[in-house]
């Protein structure tokens, strides 16, 4: 009798996952989810996290874990000024990971007066709350792009669409550089003519397509821009003009959280043509469903065997490298 295999989830090993995490800025929540005063445990980065917003309104993050007896400052945690306070004896810890107050001692211990090893820059852009992640605890290298239909009233607030995908960050990225895959994976009617330009840190990519519409066919254009791993953004013009911010943050070395973030002109998304609009937005997450799949049972390939035809995944790569600090872990036998 034939029995069923039974299936498991491959480890980061046996995929060949040796890549460490790039270095960059991260959506790490939506701004409009964190409430003042509100404290959240999250994990990102492979760490456990604490975020907070104070009571001027700025958001914080740290290492979750109080330096006392160990309690995660997210789970309990409160906000008391602009400190978050942890739950278990209520030591109390600013942005730096300072303690600025232990309420029944006379005094705090020199070694938490001083700022911990590792501080998260934080800021807010376009309606998102954005972290800086290096290995070596660097000062950001760049700034947070801002971008002005993300707080124009005449645009639609976010249509937001999330996933955790299992895949390493920089797979899931190469996917825009790989231009074969648009036809066979998302059955496209052919393939799209792709022009990428490299500049520094800053990557930019111009899609000129032909889109089936119902008045007939439409020359339509894709602009895309990376600004490091973890901020990017894409302009849909054509049809019905589009900007999607795609934030993907790494949550472990093999698992990513994904937040797709749309906005169109109030008069397409609610107008005659709200139905177009709409498809658009479908469209575009029906293909991240259609990646999906792939990405989560993929091993990594460092020495992929290309042909003509593939894009210009080898060059990408090189852009790529830049954003790593640490070498990468040597893959099990």
């Amino acid at each position: 009798m034939m029995t069923a295999t039974a299936k498991r989830t491959l480890s980061a090993e046996e995929r060949g996952i040796t890549l460490p995490l790039p270095f960059g800025w991260y959506v790490v929540e939506y701004g409009e989810d964190l409430a003042v005063g509100e404290v959240k445990a999250i994990r990102y980065f492979g760490k456990e996290l604490v975020l907070w917003r104070g009571e001027d309104g700025q958001a914080r993050m740290l290492d979750a874990y109080c330096r006392h007896l160990g309690a995660h400052l997210g789970h309990g945690g409160r906000v008391e000024g602009n400190a978050v306070v942890c739950p278990f004896h209520a030591w109390a810890y600013d942005e730096r990971g300072t303690v600025v107050d232990i309420p029944y001692s006379k005094s705090i211990p020199p070694q938490v007066k001083r700022p911990c090893m590792r501080t998260w820059p934080v800021v807010e852009r376009n309606r998102l709350i954005w972290a800086w992640y290096h290995p070596e605890g660097a000062d950001p290298m760049w700034e947070v792009e801002t971008l002005p239909e993300a707080t124009d009233p005449s645009w639609s607030e976010w249509q937001r669409r999330e996933w955790h995908v299992n895949v390493h960050i920089q797979d899931m990225a190469e996917n825009g550089a790989d231009t074969a895959h648009f036809r066979y994976t998302h059955g496209t009617a052919d393939f799209p003519d792709q022009k990428t330009e490299f500049d520094g840190h800053v990557l930019r990519t111009l899609i000129s397509a032909k889109m089936e519409t119902p008045r007939g066919t439409v020359d339509g254009a894709i602009r895309a821009v990376s600004v490091g791993p973890g901020q990017s953004w894409t302009r849909f013009t054509g049809i019905s003009e589009t900007l999607l911010i795609a934030a993907v943050t790494p949550v472990d070395i093999d698992m990513v959280h994904v937040r797709f973030n749309f906005s169109q002109p109030k008069e397409q998304a609610e107008g005659p043509g709200a139905r177009v609009a709409a498809a658009i937005i479908a469209d575009v997450n029906k293909q991240l469903e259609q990646d999906k799949r792939i990405w989560e049972h993929k091993i990594y390939e460092p020495r992929p065997i290309l042909c003509q035809g593939d894009g210009e995944i080898d060059r990408w790569r090189r852009f790529y490298s830049q954003f790593y600090a640490e070498p990468k872990r040597e893959q099990a036998a």
